[in-house]
C-alpha cells in the first residue's frame, strides 16, 4: 500500500485514452493540432490571455521558467525548503546560466511578505552582489500547505513594487486550488504571478507539465530556451493530449478533490502526531522508529522525512480500502 509518492501514482484512464487517440499522423514538435489548442484552453481556464507550453518534467518547467524571468547574474528569491532549492540538482541555476538562489524563511515552507521584503532590503544594490530578479514560490509547499489568494497578492505586491518577475511552482497546483475553492484566476495572475509551473504528472498525467506564461511575451525567447534545453519532444501532440484530457470536464481537479479527502481522511486519524495542517494530499507525521516499522510491517510504504518523522502522500487513485486502513493503522498506534 504505496503513500510514498504521488509521482509512482497510475496514470489517469482518460489521460491514456488521449496518447492513444493521438496517435496519428500530424506535424511535429508542436505544431500539431492539439499543441495548438493549449493557449485557448488554458486562456479559457485563467479568464485572460496566456501562452501555455507543455514540458516533460517540474523540474524543467520551473528552470525554464525562472530563466525567462531571471538573467545570469540576478538571483530568485524562495523558500530554503523550495523544491528549487533542494530536489532539483542545480537545474535552475544551470538553466539560467549562473543565477543564484537567495534563500529565505517561514513556517512550512511559506514566504511572506514581511520576509521577503526585509531578504531583499539586506542585498546592496552594487555590482559585488546579484541582484534579486524573481521571487519563486511553491503551492501546495513542500510541506503541503497552501498559500491563499491573498498571500500571493502580498507577494506579489512586493514583486511589483521592487521590479522582479514572480513564478509559481504549482507541482500540486490542482491540489491548491481544489483546498481554497477558488478560481485558478485567484491565486495567480489576478495576485501577480507572471508564471507558472502547472502540474498534472503528480494528478494522474504520465509526462506532461504546463508552463503557463500570464506575459504571453516571455514565452518567445522559451521556445528557444526549451529547444536548447532538449525538451522540444518530436511528437510533442502526446504531451499535449495528456494536458486537454486532465482539462476536459475539469478533471485535474476532481482528481486532486479526490487525493485531498483521503489526506484528510488520515489528518483526522493523526489527530496530535501531524507536524503541519493538512490543507493538500502530503500529510508530515510524528512516528519513531518503531512506530513507523509497524506500520511498514502491516504493508505501509512511505517516506521517512527525518528522524522521529514521516511524509505520506495520497494518491488521486488511492483505494478506498487502504486509506481505511492507514487511518486505522495510525490512529492504533
Amino acid at each position: 500500500m504505496r503513500f510514498f509518492s504521488d509521482n509512482s501514482a497510475a496514470v489517469c484512464p482518460a489521460v491514456m485514452d488521449a496518447i492513444a487517440a493521438a496517435n496519428t499522423v500530424d506535424t511535429a514538435y508542436d505544431g500539431d493540432a492539439l499543441s495548438r489548442r493549449l493557449d485557448g484552453a488554458f486562456s479559457d481556464l485563467f479568464g485572460t490571455d496566456v501562452a501555455a507550453l507543455w514540458i516533460a518534467s517540474g523540474t524543467a518547467a520551473n528552470s525554464l521558467a525562472l530563466a525567462a524571468l531571471c538573467p545570469p547574474h540576478g538571483a530568485v528569491v524562495c523558500h530554503r525548503d523550495a523544491h528549487i532549492q533542494n530536489d532539483e540538482c542545480g537545474a535552475p541555476e544551470f538553466y539560467t546560466h549562473g543565477a543564484k538562489l537567495f534563500l529565505g524563511e517561514g513556517e512550512g515552507a511559506k514566504l511572506d511578505a514581511a520576509g521577503v521584503s526585509h531578504l531583499l532590503g539586506s542585498i546592496r544594490d552594487d555590482v559585488h552582489q546579484a541582484q534579486p530578479a524573481a521571487v519563486s514560490i511553491t503551492n501546495a509547499t513542500e510541506y503541503g500547505l497552501v498559500y491563499t489568494p491573498d498571500e500571493v497578492a502580498a507577494l506579489g505586491e512586493v514583486a511589483r513594487r521592487r521590479g522582479l518577475g514572480f513564478h509559481m511552482d504549482g507541482a500540486r497546483f490542482a491540489n491548491a486550488v481544489a483546498h481554497l475553492g477558488c478560481a485558478p484566476a485567484a491565486v495567480t495572475w489576478q495576485a501577480g504571478v507572471d508564471v507558472l509551473s502547472f502540474g498534472f504528472i503528480k494528478n494522474g498525467g504520465m509526462f506532461a507539465e504546463a508552463l503557463i506564461f500570464f506575459r504571453p511575451d516571455l514565452a518567445a525567447a522559451t521556445r528557444y530556451r526549451r529547444k536548447r534545453a532538449g525538451h522540444l519532444l518530436s511528437k510533442g501532440r502526446f504531451a499535449a493530449a495528456q494536458i486537454l484530457a486532465m482539462l476536459e470536464g475539469d478533471l485535474w481537479l476532481a482528481n486532486a478533490r479526490a487525493a485531498n479527502d483521503g489526506a484528510a481522511r488520515l489528518a483526522a486519524a493523526a489527530g496530535p502526531r501531524l507536524i503541519h495542517p493538512v490543507e493538500a494530499n502530503e500529510l508530515f507525521l510524528r512516528v519513531d522508529a518503531a512506530e513507523a516499522a509497524a506500520l511498514r510491517a502491516q504493508g505501509f510504504d512511505f517516506y521517512d522525512w527525518g528522524p522521529g518523522e514521516a511524509r505520506l502522500v495520497v494518491s488521486w487513485d488511492q483505494p478506498e480500502a487502504e486509506i481505511d486502513a492507514l487511518a486505522s493503522a495510525i490512529a492504533a498506534l
